[in-house]
């Protein structure tokens, strides 16, 4: 059995490099242009030529979404944009559009090609014929079943290999192919543009009864509208292992740094424990608890093991508990002073939680807080501000803070 892939979001840079220093194998990013996440930061050249440099540095790899169903003017200057990305060794382009595909194998024949979840491939064949293509990874319709995956996986060539979700937000639509947001709100989800209406709050309104709203709740017999739980999979690592998925893939490029690096660490942590001892191994509640601490919806197992799906509940609010307030800069331990980079108002005293990329997380006591003109301060109000704290704790780069809701 391989070691399948831990794959991570990148929004941005930040989030790029926390992925891979709490653990991920690998990480997707939107470019400039062709993604499904237009209103994350995404990346202009540079910052694209910085974060593979950081990843492959360290033995990572990079994958470029380019996953729009493209209109007419998307294509222009497509092949000019493919060459870019050859130039700067990124590992895989991820794309669902025959166009863009049938482009790169000419463009750029030696750049890894993977198909998108939005091309919602659900069997074997459908798999042998994008393989044919000159895809070599697959990434599965979230709408399947692990007894579906596993069939798909033995139909298969060794070398072609899948990859499926196994964390974060679901969409209402199949495979992410909605056009609620286009009608309604004239931005195309399929363009990258998703304002989430299925996430509005509705009620009906009947035909005579105008004045009269009628509010859509759930009952215990299901029927939900559109709201989403989101995809929680961290019990269920030997079903995963044992269907074929080469990666476990995370959703959330629009999700913060503290969500990637949690997120990562616990999947991280549960597949290591599997390879060290398989027959003993054992899941552990840590790592539930690290992903219930960053904002989340409720989670439910998804489409994976055919139970009636309860996708849908009552309200589209998320659960936060947690709060990221800094990222350790460095620390100096002939002072013992930390530098934090803010990330929320914390005040002297205030007791945090350390997330740190291996290991168990600590507690520590913020105390002796300093602005970076070496002055005592009792809180730290502005945004990204640079500050310092006493402890005997050995803290390391690039270490998040956290903070619970009501914790002093």
């Amino acid at each position: 059995m391989n070691k399948p892939e831990i794959l991570a979001p990148a929004g941005n840079l930040e989030k790029l490099k926390a992925a891979i220093d709490f653990g991920a194998d690998a990480v997707y990013l939107g470019g400039s242009k062709l993604n499904l996440r237009a209103f994350a930061d995404n990346f202009e050249v540079e910052e694209l030529k910085n974060g593979i440099i950081y990843a492959h540095e360290r033995g990572k790899r990079v994958y470029v979404t380019l996953n729009v169903f493209p209109h007419n003017e998307d294509v222009i200057g497509l092949e000019e944009y493919l060459k870019e990305l050859y130039d700067l060794h990124v590992d895989a382009i991820i794309v669902s559009d025959p166009g863009i595909i049938m482009t790169s194998r000419e463009v750029v024949p030696n750049l890894e090609i993977h198909l998108s979840t939005q091309a919602n491939n659900v069997n074997w064949k459908s798999a042998i014929f994008w393989y044919k293509q000159g895809v070599k990874r697959i990434v599965l319709a979230r709408e399947l079943s692990l007894i579906e995956i596993g069939e798909i996986r033995k139909n298969l060539p060794e070398d072609c290999e899948l990859e499926a979700f196994v964390h974060g937000s679901m969409c209402m639509a199949y495979s992410g192919r909605c056009l609620l947001s286009n009608y309604m709100t004239g931005r195309d989800s399929n363009r990258g543009q998703c304002a989430q209406p299925c996430r509005y709050k509705y009620n009906l309104v009947e035909e005579k009864r105008p004045e009269e709203y009628f509010p859509i709740i759930e009952d215990e017999k299901g029927t939900y509208i559109m709201n989403s739980k989101d995809l929680c999979m961290i019990e269920h690592i030997p079903e995963l292992l044992e269907s074929g998925i080469n990666s476990f893939k995370i959703e959330g490029r629009m999700k913060s740094s503290y969500y990637v690096a949690s997120v990562v660490k616990a999947y991280r942590e549960a597949v290591d424990s599997y390879f060290e001892d398989p027959k003993n191994y054992t899941f552990n509640s840590k790592w539930m608890d690290y992903l219930l601490k960053p904002s989340h919806r409720r989670y439910f197992t998804g489409f994976y093991f055919g139970e009636d799906n309860k996708q849908y509940y009552e309200s589209s609010s998320y659960i936060r508990n947690y709060d990221i307030v800094g990222i350790v800069e460095s620390y100096d331990p002939k002072s013992g002073r930390a530098i934090i980079k803010q990330k929320n108002k914390i005040f002297e005293g205030d007791k945090v939680e350390v997330l740190k990329p291996k290991g168990d997380n600590i507690i520590i006591a913020l105390s002796d807080l300093k602005n970076d003109n070496y002055e005592k301060i009792p809180s730290t109000p502005v945004a990204q501000m640079i500050y310092s704290i006493s402890t005997d704790v050995v803290l390391e780069k690039g270490e998040m803070l956290i903070k619970g809701k009501e914790a002093k």
